[in-house]
């Protein structure tokens, strides 16, 4: 492994179609929206693109098509400072999207096509195991197909890199993918279900899940929306942080704005604590900010 630290995000790239609107519609509901703007998206992008700004070097393993979201994709990334090398061009399948309906109190919902993520596998590991033997931290999300995660997972494992995974969205984790995981983030939704227990979104709820998976992982991050975020691990050490009180603006992409900034702190050597509360204030500066202001 390189003494420089190298995050690499292996995960979704999608095309993002945001919708502003007075309110999110109900079934057979039309809803007059205000205004509209493509940007670039997938947990995996957002998390690469969230690293890099702090600095550190960051690559992304992807997948997007020859078309116009593929292009507009990879120039962001190119703009952001992220290396793009390993993102390949899927001949089968389109590029993944998005569309986000967000209602006046930012708060929004959302409808994925997963499209060229899903075509993610082994041959994108073997092709980028120079930069997967060079990886101080791995970054995974729950976008993509689980059997790709294992093979990067077990790619960074042997080089002697660690594995951060954002288990969004909830789905059950393989008996394969457990074991490899060093760092796992969740919310209070992702945590009731690997935990199977009810969880409170509270610090003391979020803290209560957190032990309860510290059980499984070895170090635990579940957030909790405007409460804060917790800490465990295995080894016993608890942390809880506050919420930044800010103005809320939007809360899309918060939780990757967090991660990215975790991954990047820990990645460069910065305690837990410290990568937490970093990874705290870049949250909240996102949820304060309008998203036409956001770049």
């Amino acid at each position: 492994m390189t003494s420089a630290p190298l995050v690499t995000v292996f995960g979704s790239l999608h095309y993002d179609i945001a919708v502003m609107g007075p309110a999110r519609p109900r079934k057979g509901e039309t809803v007059t929206g205000t205004s509209w703007h493509p940007k670039s998206g997938g947990k995996g992008g957002n998390q690469a693109v969230s690293s890099a700004r702090t600095g550190i070097a960051t690559s992304m393993i992807g997948a997007v098509a020859d078309d116009e979201f593929g292009r507009f994709l990879i120039g962001n990334l190119d703009r952001k400072n992220v290396d793009h090398t390993f993102v390949r061009r899927s001949a089968s399948q389109s590029t993944g999207m998005s569309v986000a309906i967000f209602d006046a109190e930012g708060d929004y919902g959302a409808v994925i096509v997963s499209g060229s993520n899903l075509t993610l596998g082994d041959g994108d590991v073997a092709a980028a195991r120079d930069l997967l033997d060079r990886t101080t931290l791995l970054v995974l999300q729950s976008e993509i197909p689980d059997a790709a995660n294992v093979a990067a997972a077990r790619a960074v494992k042997q080089a002697g890199g660690r594995v951060l995974i954002n288990a969004a969205p909830a789905r059950p984790l393989s008996a394969d993918l457990q074991p490899l995981i060093d760092i796992i983030v969740v919310n209070a939704v992702e945590a009731e279900m690997l935990a199977k227990v009810p969880v409170v979104e509270t610090l003391d709820g979020a803290m209560e899940a957190a032990k309860t998976l510290a059980n499984v992982f070895p170090e635990v991050v579940v957030t909790a929306g405007g409460a804060g975020v917790a800490f465990a691990g295995r080894d016993g050490a608890e942390i809880l942080i506050a919420a930044v009180k800010v103005e809320v603006e939007s809360t899309h992409g918060a939780g990757d704005e967090f991660i990215g900034v975790l991954a990047a702190e820990i990645a460069s050597g910065k305690t837990m604590k410290a990568a937490l509360e970093k990874a705290n204030h870049a949250a909240a500066k996102l949820v304060g900010t309008r998203e036409a202001d956001r770049n």
